[in-house]
């Protein structure tokens, strides 16, 4: 069978217990044809680039799963019949990843913001600017006043 990676969004109002139950529901709909699910990740309550179905934040959920395309049929129906869940997608892939996703990766495992050689580069600018000699300003001369030549 082929591999498929589903996420979906669920309305913010809910509980995560009513996630779970949700989460509980599409999984049984995957088993009862035989498929597996590899991994299961509840990612938390996150915002949303654009408000949803009148929703600012959404519950998001993913599956790794080992599925046939009729069961995968199936929990796309009952998400898309089913009155919390905001939006989903399924994609198929080539093989189930070993690794947790990128969502679930602590921040340090990530690489942060915007990786490790980023900060690098200014405090070596900084000493080299210390360390560099500072011209000290020209001594102007002063004539009194009164006395033009």
């Amino acid at each position: 069978m082929p591999y498929y990676e589903n996420v979906f969004i669920a309305r913010q109002d809910i509980s995560s217990a009513q996630v779970e139950a949700i989460t509980e529901e599409m999984a049984e709909i995957i088993t009862e044809d035989g498929g597996t699910i590899a991994r299961r990740e509840y990612w938390g309550l996150k915002s949303l680039a654009y408000r949803m179905k009148k929703n600012r934040k959404g519950h998001f959920v993913l599956f790794n799963m080992d599925a046939s395309i009729d069961a995968i049929r199936e929990m796309e129906r009952q998400m898309g019949l089913h009155e919390d869940v905001l939006r989903f997608i399924t994609l198929r892939t080539d093989e189930l990843p070993e690794d947790p996703s990128v969502m679930m990766a602590s921040r340090s495992e990530r690489g942060g913001r915007y990786g490790r050689d980023r900060d690098r580069g200014r405090g070596e600018q900084r000493k080299e600017e210390a360390s560099e000699p500072t011209a000290e300003p020209a001594e102007k001369s002063v004539e009194p006043a009164g006395e033009a030549p």
